[in-house]
């Protein structure tokens, strides 16, 4: 014979099942935030070298950018930001390497590591011990 569930136990499985929600919808979004900056990058980057295997930075292509998406979408789409997703996508080439675990500002702090193996190394712990920004 199993014993009685409170109403206490009730709340604890309610809450346990709201917060786990919370978290996978947090997580989706945050995966979805990356791989578009991740694309938005890809964009700027392929018009603006246009075929060619290099290109020189268009200052005037993220104002424009900027301008006109910050107007429609709001400030996550400043010139900083563009000219960081532009960054992002030339450091992260491949799209299926990112980690869902790591945020958009894990990786806009990841972009200052030069060092290949020192990024992979913070990439690696950032994703398996749960860093914070802050602990990166």
């Amino acid at each position: 014979m199993t014993p009685e569930r409170t109403p206490h136990d009730l709340l604890s499985e309610i809450r346990a099942s709201l917060s786990e929600a919370r978290t996978s919808i947090a997580r989706t979004v945050n995966t979805t935030l990356v791989n578009t900056y991740w694309q938005v990058g890809k964009y700027i980057v392929e018009y603006e070298q246009r075929g060619e295997a290099r290109a020189e930075y268009a200052k005037g292509l993220i104002d424009f950018l900027a301008k006109h998406l910050t107007k429609e979408f709001g400030g996550g789409f400043t010139a900083t930001n563009l000219k960081y997703m532009r960054l992002f996508y030339k450091r992260f080439l491949i799209r299926h390497s990112l980690r869902d675990e790591l945020t958009w500002t894990h990786y806009r702090t990841l972009l200052k590591v030069q060092n290949d193996d020192a990024l992979a190394y913070y990439i690696s712990e950032c994703a398996s011990e749960n860093w914070s920004v802050r602990q990166l």
